[in-house]
């Protein structure tokens, strides 16, 4: 990816971080509706981009989304980078396979994502404000990536799984039919996870914090904010008296026997939640209805129905067979194909013919086509569930009816295409109340300053840990120790050692590597008073997480599952003479511990020997004369401590490891600086004569200092010799 740095920020503005995964975002003609991951959400996001960056205390604002190169998409979606005008960039990512997937088969892939956007973030060079993830998927990715950087995570739902259960229940599908086809119970963790983490949470009405947020475990009212979206007024505007009909009214007009009629009109995706077949029985049942007025229908692009996925592909076989059981063939419009800019079009027409706007979703979080549809004069008819309610209240445009209720929906349509004095007083509330409630510019002055109040109260809750808090977005070298014999020993060199790392500031990453579980770990780093280090690999070199969240680091995880047998592994050594498993909390997902007595037990090359007859792959760390701990052949100290040199972008002639004994050797052999403690086991002395690796005389944390001056390494990191 090109860097953007000479574009970076304007003056000192805020940095802001929107991320939105799923669904094709681009900057101009969004196929808003070609499935169900390309709805309102996709045109919000890149809105709230733009408008955030027009906000004169906003530097850049950069949207993660990721990159798809399918040859059934456009090209556009394989851009790394798509300005947005003025500090605002849509940048693309790579995130598991190259082809366009549904949201619900991302889930392998978003640890990945999260890895890659910390990568951008590295590349941009500056500290994020503020991370905003949109919808459960970019949660998981947000939750990881502002707890890596230590900045406030601020997350938008959309749409929330366990309302999205509740209805589906209610329609009458099963819990493991929505499970398989939704993977509902892994969003609905991800929500509970995002909303743990979340400093605030945007919501678009008081309705959607107290009666859908309310649902989740991790609820904090006192962490949700109603910050409606807005809308493009430039865009969305009521027609000019005498203007010529739109290009769109041919289109509809091939359909309807009297194309003039009032229109009344949904447009929304293919969705089973948007419920478009109940909207056919309202317009059908109604006899006055269905005689003075067109019903018009669009739903999302298409070709062929049947190549469509099943989702869609149901909704508009049930919708096509209700037009044709209720025999509205010339009163029902329903064309194939439209473009982002025939939106506009469409809610003119329904106020030039005195029509109406309907919503009539199962659910709706807000419902950015009411206010679309209110900006150009159309009044509206829409679900009492959700946002609908909060955009009644501020506009005064229209008609809330249960989404189920199919003879009420069609008698409040008719109710206002019947009276001209009610129609004409609902058209002028909207255009009124829209300008008011629901401009972009507003949009963005409620936001920034949330986020700047947000800033202040995480410096105020992290006062604390400050100086670990993004540490490692900052950090240009490391130092990296083993705890037991090498950290720890001598209180005294720990403390001067911990001080002296403190005031080097934001520059130096501190990490630990130990064979210790990651629990044990931190409790004897806090028995012994050492904060919690930026970055802990533990369980021997299986596990990375990062401080002072511990974050789990799942992309080494993936990484080092390859080939990685352990009940094979299990099952060839307990067979052996000398050699017996360790107690169950020292086994871990990639570790297996066994205890060893040499005098009984085969030779480490014997061991190996057998297991690469067996086909068995696992790295072998023998430490102490009577520890063995096998690891996937992938994972160890030194193995981990160069993935995280290259995740996070610094050298490895700039990261400082000190060890005491044969479980460090690997991360002591290589480019990295070496320290050996005065105080180490004899099997390190093979590493005597190495340039890059320094036997101090002192022990323990006295021994790190020792080394620290050897190398310089708070200067040039020399290396003698070289």
């Amino acid at each position: 990816m090109k860097k953007t740095q000479s574009k970076a920020r304007r003056g000192e503005g805020l940095y802001i971080v929107l991320i939105s995964v799923h669904g094709l975002i681009r900057g101009e003609q969004l196929e808003l509706g070609r499935d169900a991951d390309t709805g309102g959400q996709t045109k919000y996001v890149v809105e709230l981009a733009r408008a955030l960056a027009a906000h004169p205390e906003v530097g850049r604002v950069d949207l993660l989304t990721r990159q798809v190169i399918d040859s059934k998409v456009s090209d556009d979606y394989a851009r790394p980078e798509e300005s947005l005008g003025d500090n605002a960039w849509i940048i693309r990512l790579p995130c598991g396979p190259r082809r366009y997937l549904r949201k619900e088969t991302l889930w392998p892939y978003l640890d990945c994502f999260a890895d890659n956007a910390l990568g951008h973030v590295r590349q941009v060079g500056l500290m994020p404000d503020v991370i905003h993830s949109h919808y459960a998927d970019a949660g998981h990715v947000g939750t990881r990536l502002a707890n890596l950087l230590g900045v406030p995570l601020v997350h938008t739902g959309h749409s929330l799984g366990r309302v999205k259960r509740e209805r589906l229940l209610e329609k009458g599908l099963k819990d493991e039919d929505i499970e398989s086809r939704y993977a509902m119970s892994r969003r609905i963790e991800a929500e509970e996870e995002t909303l743990g983490n979340a400093y605030m949470v945007v919501a678009s009405t008081q309705q959607e914090v107290e009666e859908q947020y309310a649902l989740y475990d991790h609820y904090r009212p006192e962490r949700m904010v109603v910050v409606p979206p807005g809308t493009d007024l430039g865009r969305f505007s009521p027609p000019r008296p005498r203007e010529r009909r739109p290009a769109v009214w041919q289109e509809l007009a091939r359909f309807l026997k009297k194309p003039d009629l009032p229109m009344v009109l949904a447009l929304s995706r293919p969705d089973e939640r948007k419920n478009i077949p109940t909207l056919v029985e309202a317009f059908a049942g109604h006899e006055q209805l269905r005689s003075h007025a067109n019903l018009v229908i669009i739903a999302g692009n298409r070709d062929v129905i049947r190549d469509l996925d099943k989702g869609s592909r149901e909704v508009l076989t049930e919708v096509l067979m209700r037009i044709d059981e209720f025999d509205l063939y010339g009163q029902v419009a329903y064309p194939k194909h439209h473009n982002a800019d025939d939106v506009p079009d469409f809610y003119r027409l329904v106020a030039r013919t005195r029509g109406v706007f309907v919503n009539p979703a199962l659910t709706e979080p807000f419902g950015l086509t009411l206010i679309e549809a209110a900006a150009c004069g159309a009044p509206i008819v829409a679900t009492r569930d959700g946002g609908p309610h909060d955009i009644v209240r501020h506009c005064h445009n229209g008609t809330l009816v249960d989404p189920l209720d199919a003879r009420a929906m069609g008698e409040a349509i008719w109710a206002i295409v019947n009276d001209r004095e009610k129609w004409k007083k609902l058209s002028d509330s909207g255009l009124k109340g829209v300008r008011k409630h629901y401009a972009w510019e507003g949009h963005a002055q409620k936001y920034v300053k949330q986020v700047k109040s947000l800033r202040r109260e995480a410096s105020r809750i992290r006062r604390g840990q400050q100086r670990l808090s993004g540490k490692l977005a900052k950090a240009d070298r490391a130092i990296i120790s083993d705890i037991d014999n090498t950290l720890l020993g001598d209180r005294n060199s720990l403390r001067a050692l911990v001080q002296r790392i403190k005031d080097e500031g934001q520059g130096v990453a501190f990490g630990i590597a130990t064979g210790r579980r990651l629990d044990s770990a931190l409790q004897v780093l806090k028995e012994w008073g050492v904060p919690t280090p930026d970055l802990l690999i533990t369980s021997v070199g299986s596990e990375i997480h990062y401080g002072p969240e511990i974050t789990q680091d799942r992309g080494w995880e993936q990484h080092i599952d390859h080939r990685w047998d352990p009940d094979g592994l299990r099952e060839q050594l307990l067979d052996l003479p000398g050699v017996e498993l360790q107690p169950k909390v020292d086994q871990r997902r990639h570790k297996l511990s066994f205890f060893v007595d040499p005098e009984k037990a085969p030779s480490m090359q014997e061991i190996e020997r057998l297991l690469h007859q067996q086909d068995l792959h696992a790295n072998i760390i023998y430490s102490h004369d009577r520890f063995l701990d096998l690891l996937p052949s992938r994972a160890s100290k030194g193995f981990a401590v160069r993935y995280f040199a290259d995740k996070w972008g610094i050298e490895l002639q700039r990261i400082l490891v000190a060890g005491d004994s044969g479980n460090d050797e690997d991360m002591l052999r290589g480019s990295t600086l070496g320290v050996v403690v005065g105080n180490h086991h004899p099997e390190l002395r093979r590493l005597k004569g190495f340039q890059r690796i320094y036997f101090a005389e002192s022990g323990h944390a006295g021994g790190i200092s020792e080394g620290m001056d050897h190398f310089d390494f708070f200067g040039k990191c020399d290396v003698p010799g070289e």
